[in-house]
C-alpha cells in the first residue's frame, strides 16, 4: 500500500509523500507520547505493575509533592522506577480510576513534552463509602526509549512527570492517611 496524500499528485516518491510520511509519523508519535500516561493511569486501575512501570524511564522522577502537601502529607519526589513502583502498594487499598482529557504535546525529536488533565477517583475498598476525587494537572516530560527488535523508533517514556491538584471532593484521608486535612483555600 502507497500513502499519498489527497491531491492530483500520484508519486509516492515525490515531496507531497515525504510530507505525508512526516505527518504520519508526527501523528504516531502524539499518540504514543499519550499512551504513556495512559499507561501509567491503567496500571493503576488494573493493578498491572507491568503496565504501569511500562510508562516510565529507569530512572524517571514522579513529583507529587503539591497535591500532598495541600493535604497535609509529606511525599518526597520519587526519583527511580523502583521508588515509582511503590505507588501500587500504596493504592492497594483502593479502587482507582483515572481519565485523561485534553492532551497537549508538543514534539522535540526524540524528546517529547505532555501536559493533560487528569481525574483520578479514590475509592476505599473496605469501605466504599469513602472516597476522594482529584483533578490534577499533570507536566510530563518523555523521552523514546530507544526502540527494540522490530521497533526501530523505541516507545516513549516517562522521564520527569509533575502533578498538582486543581480541585478535590471527597476524604482525604482515604488517600494521605488519618492525618490529612482539607485543602486550605487558595491565598
Amino acid at each position: 500500500m502507497t500513502l499519498t496524500t489527497p491531491a492530483t499528485s500520484t508519486d509516492a516518491t515525490g515531496p507531497d509523500a515525504l510530507d505525508l510520511t512526516a505527518e504520519v509519523r508526527r501523528l504516531r508519535d502524539e499518540r504514543e507520547v499519550v499512551d504513556a500516561l495512559y499507561r501509567f493511569g491503567a496500571g493503576q486501575d488494573r493493578r498491572d505493575e507491568t503496565l504501569f512501570l511500562s510508562a516510565f524511564a529507569l530512572d524517571a522522577e514522579l513529583d507529587f509533592t503539591e497535591p500532598a502537601e495541600r493535604f497535609g502529607g509529606d511525599i518526597p519526589v520519587m526519583q527511580g522506577r523502583d521508588v515509582i513502583a511503590g505507588i501500587l502498594a500504596t493504592l492497594a487499598p483502593l479502587r482507582t480510576t483515572h481519565t485523561v482529557t485534553n492532551p497537549r504535546v508538543t514534539l522535540d525529536g526524540d524528546r517529547a513534552t505532555l501536559s493533560a488533565l487528569v481525574e483520578a477517583q479514590h475509592v476505599r475498598r473496605d469501605d466504599p463509602a469513602r472516597h476522594l476525587l482529584l483533578k490534577n494537572t499533570y507536566d510530563v516530560d518523555l523521552v523514546r526509549d530507544g526502540g527494540s527488535a522490530g521497533d526501530d523508533d523505541g516507545r516513549w517514556v516517562v522521564r520527569r512527570m509533575v502533578i498538582r491538584n486543581v480541585w478535590s471532593a471527597g476524604d482525604p484521608t482515604v488517600l494521605f492517611g488519618p492525618d490529612a486535612h482539607a485543602p486550605l483555600p487558595e491565598a
